[in-house]
């Protein structure tokens, strides 16, 4: 994932990637579309919002379920209510996945790691694996609201909040400024210059008489321009020097100085916005009340009597009229044989690789498609919400170009408590690794000293404890989520998404919407549908 800070990255736009768009869904298909979209870096909601309408009874057939994460979850609830046996297959000793929540008491041993026991207080918590939910991904939203899960709002963009370079060759280099002062100013430059070409007559050619006046009075507007000479001075939306109050002083206030719009050019804080919001990024965005792992605890509730619970899977094999997986209890080391009508694979291609299979050559090639993607993040409980307090910024995300930092988000739930967990990095791909080569204390200490240099004298003094991970040295999981190419998506794929024999595999990996929970559940609905044709046919 790009950081918001330092994705510089251009992408061909207008007529070109439409007009290329067009074409690809008229000679593929939807299905040629997807890929197509997803190739262009454009990342799409999710498309369903209910799980398939399927006919007929599944009583007396066996599904085979590897991985007790949100897919194979997912499947096990709605596959039960056709009647299916559903065998669960899960090698931890919970259920959920990376759909995981750092409490009190929450034990991690990474591999190459060092035992790690979360001791944040009661009522602390870090969503370490997912973290947000886009009112777009309506199939997660589907189980939310059937498992009566409460949620409320995360903040997922809040102009109050700091961005802060250490890029030497910026002019605003270790200064700390709110969002707005940035947004504001940068617009306000642009806007005016824009308005004053207009005014000279510059655009004439582009631009009708009628609609260089009302796109004139839409620039006054949108960048806070003087209507006398069109010139951005400010506005009161980038802070004040002086707050306004009440009494003769303060009074109104003092207006704040606008940054220098070549510091603003050479600085490239501009980039930390666009026009509107990504897609599945946008300003206000929802969590379960509690933490995440709320969603893997209603599923877990009603299909948790179907799950053998520290339990690997070790082989797994294809027969024409069945399959057999072999499996090895962790606690005593047996080893025995679960057999199937049918078998869903949730497991990560990551993980599935190493494991024993009769598949083609041809699919255990296609396995291999997918990198993952290396991925930390860290929480820190401070022992004062000095962000409210001091700074007066609720939720939302620190911006920084900071090494191995990425952004600070800060908690959107328990306003103005007494104590809060901020999740003090979110690193990926060789950042992630770098820092996961670090021991936990080690990796904390990083993350203050970062911190500290935002909120200098607020950030080492507050902290109280922390709990990291790095997904791509968990047992389980060796990686954050899947990361195709586009020729990998053309090429592999396909392939996996076919599946081989009575074996098919769902997952975040197998979507479009690879890392969101959405991916895993419409991925499982997408395969129930068809294993389900398969045993009623």
């Amino acid at each position: 994932m790009p950081t918001e800070l330092n994705d510089l990255t251009s992408m061909t736009s207008g007529p070109t990637r439409r007009d290329f768009l067009a074409r690809a869904m008229a000679i593929g298909g939807s299905g040629f579309l997807l890929a197509s979209m997803k190739a262009w870096g454009m990342d799409i909601a999710s498309t369903a919002d209910a799980p398939p309408l399927l006919q007929g009874s599944g009583k007396g057939k066996t599904v085979v379920i590897l991985g007790a994460g949100v897919a194979g979850m997912t499947a096990a609830y709605e596959l039960s209510k056709l009647g299916y046996t559903c065998k669960v297959v899960e090698a931890r000793g919970f259920a959920g996945g990376r759909c995981q929540t750092a409490r009190n008491g929450k034990v991690l041993e990474e591999l190459g790691g060092e035992k790690q026991v979360c001791h944040f207080e009661k009522g602390q918590y870090l969503n370490f694996g997912p973290w947000r939910i886009p009112f777009n991904h309506r199939s997660t939203l589907h189980y939310t609201k059937q498992f009566d899960i409460p949620l409320e709002l995360f903040n997922n963009d809040n102009d109050a909040s700091y961005v802060y370079s250490v890029n030497p060759k910026s002019p605003l280099a270790g200064r700390r400024m709110r969002q707005f002062e940035v947004k504001a100013d940068m617009r306000g430059y642009v806007d005016e210059l824009l308005a004053k070409s207009l005014k000279s007559g510059i655009m004439d050619q582009q631009v009708t008489a009628q609609d260089k006046t009302l796109l004139i009075d839409y620039l006054v507007n949108e960048g806070y321009l003087s209507n006398k000479d069109l010139r951005y001075r400010g506005t009161p939306g980038r802070g004040y020097k002086v707050n306004p109050g009440a009494g003769i002083s303060p009074g109104p206030g003092v207006p704040s100085d606008p940054l220098g719009f070549s510091d603003l050019l050479q600085s490239k804080l501009g980039h930390i916005y666009h026009s509107v919001h990504e897609f599945e990024q946008q300003a206000t965005m929802l969590q379960p009340i509690g933490g995440m792992d709320g969603i893997a605890k209603g599923f877990e509730k009603r299909v948790g009597k179907m799950i053998r619970y520290n339990t690997e899977v070790v082989s797994l094999r294809n027969f024409p009229d069945k399959v057999e997986v072999t499996v090895k209890d962790l606690a005593s080391g047996a080893a025995s044989v679960i057999k199937g009508d049918f078998c869903l694979c949730t497991i990560p291609l990551s993980v599935l690789r190493q494991v024993e299979t009769n598949f083609s050559d041809k699919f255990k090639l296609a396995l291999q498609g997918a990198a993952y993607a290396p991925v930390g993040k860290i929480g820190l409980q401070m022992k004062r919400r000095f962000w409210e307090e001091d700074d007066g910024i609720y939720g939302g995300h620190v911006l920084t170009d900071q090494k191995g930092i990425n952004l600070i988000s800060l908690p959107s739930t328990n306003w103005q408590g007494k104590k809060g967990t901020l999740l003090g990095y979110y690193n990926f791909e060789a950042d992630a690794a770098e820092i996961s080569a670090l021991s936990n204390a080690e990796r904390a200490d990083f993350a203050l000293a970062a911190g500290e240099k935002i909120f200098p004298g607020q950030y080492r003094s507050s902290f109280e404890s922390a709990f990291s991970v790095a997904w791509h040295r968990v047992k389980y999981n060796l990686g954050g989520w899947a990361v195709w190419s586009e020729e990998t998506r053309a090429s592999a794929y396909p392939v996996l998404f076919e599946g081989e024999g009575r074996t098919l595999l769902a997952g975040e990996h197998m979507s479009y919407l690879g890392g969101w929970q959405a991916g895993a559940i419409e991925s499982a609905w997408a395969q129930i549908g068809r294993i389900h044709r398969r045993l009623t046919a």
